[in-house]
């Protein structure tokens, strides 16, 4: 029988990796304004930078964690080139090319490609009720795809701007947080949360250094305004920081395919932060997709029949 404090650690993990992914997609879509300030490759390096300042203390090993072996610094390494410095390569590149909402169609795909990876490689069982979870997400990206495309209602959007190569680029992104996902699933029983953002985060900032060094001696820092300053720390300490910490907290209890169904959220914020904050607009079929993914979410989060 699931007891009282199961069932709360459950929600606990739910709510972190809602909150998280909701983050994401907030600023994957408040990262527009940001690459059209910073050269891609020096924004990538500063967000590192930026968050490495704030989070040293968490590099120490806990009491109760064993050491790394071989193995765990070869998954530290290939958690952060592919699910935080190819992710943010690729998605920083994706969306200066394409609209937020065009990239929420694309990172819908995210449930799926968790499911289907997780059951490769870390042989999770998918039950009907997370099949049917991922259906509503595959459902959701239907109904987006086949809703009519809505640039930036900015006119000063770029004329050179390539939307297919943005959305094959956001689509790399999702390849990458699926990897992510499967990789950090594996992590959680050898390290701790903190601990693995603070080290990935860290590798982070060492890929990105020779590229961001480069465009940085070229690059007139003096013309940043405040504002875009005060928002480049928000994104380092939400991409770096916070999302991470509550994906990692969230995936110690929970299958990683079924925390996989909440990247969801992670399309519905970046749409929604596209229309409210950025001018972008909605149709009624995005819309009713989104709603499709929500139910999603809540069949992947039902509680379960007591045995």
């Amino acid at each position: 029988m699931n007891s009282p404090a199961h069932a709360s650690g459950r929600l606990v993990a739910y709510g972190c990796l809602a909150l998280s992914m909701s983050l994401v997609g907030g600023y994957v879509a408040l990262s527009k304004p940001l690459v059209a300030a910073f050269p891609v490759l020096l924004l990538a390096w500063l967000r590192f930078g930026i968050a490495a300042l704030a989070m040293p203390h968490w590099l120490k090993r806990a009491p109760d964690e064993p050491p790394m072996t071989s193995r765990t610094r070869w998954l530290v390494f290939l958690e952060s080139f592919l699910g935080n410095f190819m992710f943010s390569i690729c998605m920083l590149f994706g969306v200066s090319l394409t609209s937020a909402v065009s990239a929420g169609v694309i990172m819908a795909s995210i449930p799926a490609c968790v499911a289907v990876a997780s059951w490769l490689f870390l042989r999770e069982r998918i039950t009907v009720r997370i099949g049917l979870a991922i259906a509503c997400a595959a459902i959701g990206i239907g109904l987006l795809a086949l809703s009519p495309a809505h640039a930036p209602a900015s006119p000063t959007a770029s004329s050179t701007s390539m939307p297919w190569l943005g959305d094959l680029l956001v689509f790399c992104a999702v390849l990458c947080e699926t990897a992510y996902a499967v990789i950090g699933k594996s992590l959680t029983g050898r390290l701790g949360p903190k601990r693995i953002a603070s080290l990935i985060n860290l590798w982070g900032f060492v890929l990105s250094m020779p590229f961001g060094i480069w465009f940085a001696l070229q690059f007139d820092f003096t013309a940043v305004r405040f504002g875009t300053w005060a928002l480049l720390v928000a994104y380092a300490l939400a991409a770096s920081i916070w999302t991470v910490w509550l994906w990692m907290t969230g995936l110690r209890h929970v299958p990683a395919a079924q925390a996989g169904v909440f990247a969801v959220l992670l399309p519905v914020s970046a749409a929604l932060v596209g229309v409210l904050v950025l001018g972008e607009s909605l149709s009624s079929p995005q819309l009713i997709a989104f709603v499709v993914a929500l139910i999603g979410v809540v069949l992947a989060t039902w509680p379960g029949r007591r045995t």
